[in-house]
């Protein structure tokens, strides 16, 4: 969530940006600043007759020390009516402070400046590109055939249970899966990430804390009795851990890391894209988190991002990284890079990573801050990113590792999974 001081007094700025995702804020920007116009001056009126029925108080008790009864009546019956004045201007306050918010929790993060406009995610801009896309044999499967001819996923057993887009792994396919998690964590934890074991389902202060909702309610799965969401992914508990905290600034940075599966909802679409394990309503996931100082959060992202390179260097899968446009930028993002991995067998690029900075859009929401140098309270920036999201990763190991007799498993893994290929 965007502050309220901030909008106010770089207006043009805000309005600037946030034309990068294609969007004219203008008149939600000119409510807000009405709203908190009348929110200030409601509150200091508030405040003005809070401190006069107080006055009157001390004067009332002091009148009748003095024996001077009538006056002090008099006077009472003033602090009566100041009593019901800072009830109803009370409650107006609150009421505009409601409304205040209702408008802020639909206005996106504005966009970096490095952030180009764009429509999107074809207007994004491929910044960085590394390994050679390999030359399959002439009878390459993309993964699902794989999968259903190695026994290694079931996607139709997985319908039968619950429905398209849960899949079941099976024998050498769930080692591969639970392979791929534990490397996972095993690199984060490694670079200085604390591992965490997460809930799966969150309470509706949680999603406003991060900013699923309200924009993203219609993706995710909700437990309707209880209110509460299946995350969609684990960046929602990890960082709603740090909501309504105060740290010290020697705490900064703080990083964390954990595994959960993954719920969304997202309509899916039909068509090879979408096949097989490259839209899934489950899956499974690492993430990491971190909570920065501000001044330093862009060099955290920077080393996010050198994070993931070093995993898919190991990995020996052919990727790149793009900067997101304005129009293809999440809701509370402030730039993000996205990791592709290239699919030779479907010859395209697949989605596998996305590390955001958040600046202090969540912290805002979360009332996440430290305290700083000189005693002030100030919110932190957080930012996340997936290292890695599973399923295309195996789709990529699958289908650019598979040979005319198997799917050979990447050197880094084999200590995890304990057999070389699966044929």
């Amino acid at each position: 969530m965007l502050q309220v001081s901030f909008i106010r007094e770089n207006k043009e700025l805000v309005l600037k940006r946030l034309e990068k995702r294609n969007i004219d804020a203008t008149e939600m920007i000119n409510d807000v600043i009405v709203f908190d116009e009348d929110r200030r001056r409601i509150q200091t009126e508030l405040d003005n007759t809070l401190a006069e029925s107080n006055t009157l108080s001390k004067e009332i008790g002091n009148l009748y020390k003095s024996g001077e009864v009538e006056k002090a009546n008099v006077l009472k019956d003033r602090t009566v009516q100041l009593k019901e004045k800072s009830k109803e201007l009370s409650d107006t306050l609150n009421n505009k402070t409601e409304g205040l918010n209702d408008l802020l929790y639909k206005i996106p993060n504005i966009p970096h400046q490095s952030v180009s406009r764009g429509n999107s995610e074809l207007d994004n801009e491929e910044i960085y590109k590394k390994g050679d896309i390999p030359e399959l044999h002439k009878n390459a499967l993309p993964h699902w055939e794989l999968a259903k001819k190695y026994d290694i996923i079931d996607f139709e057993l997985g319908n039968k249970i619950t429905g398209a887009g849960f899949p079941v792994y099976k024998g050498k396919g769930a080692k591969l899966q639970r392979a791929l998690i534990t490397y996972f964590l095993d690199k984060n934890t490694a670079a200085g990430y604390t591992e965490y074991q997460l809930p799966l389902l969150v309470n509706e202060a949680s999603g406003f804390g991060t900013g699923q909702l309200p924009d993203k309610e219609g993706q995710m799965y909700h437990v309707s009795e209880d209110n509460l969401y299946l995350i969609p992914t684990a960046e929602v508990p990890g960082t709603n851990i740090f909501r309504d905290t105060i740290l010290d600034e020697s705490e900064l940075p703080i990083g964390i890391t954990g595994y959960t599966p993954c719920f969304r909802r997202e309509a899916g679409s039909y068509g090879a894209h979408v096949r097989g394990l490259n839209r899934l309503h489950q899956f499974d996931k690492v993430e990491i988190i971190r909570v920065e100082h501000p001044s330093k959060s862009y060099e955290a992202l920077n080393g996010m991002v050198d994070h993931v390179k070093g995993i898919l260097k190991e990995l020996e899968l052919p990727y790149r990284i793009l900067r997101l446009c304005g129009g293809d930028t999440s809701f509370a993002s402030a730039l993000t890079y996205d990791f592709e991995v290239f699919s030779t067998a479907q010859d395209r690029w697949l989605e596998i990573s996305s590390v955001s900075n958040f600046e202090t859009f969540q912290a805002n929401r979360l009332k996440l801050r430290f305290k700083n140098s000189e005693g002030k309270n100030e919110l932190a920036h957080t930012l996340n990113g997936s290292s890695l999201a599973l399923p295309r990763v195996l789709a990529g190991i699958l289908e650019n590792y598979q040979t005319e007799s198997g799917i050979l498993i990447p050197k880094v893994l084999q200590p995890y999974t304990g057999f070389k290929d699966i044929d």
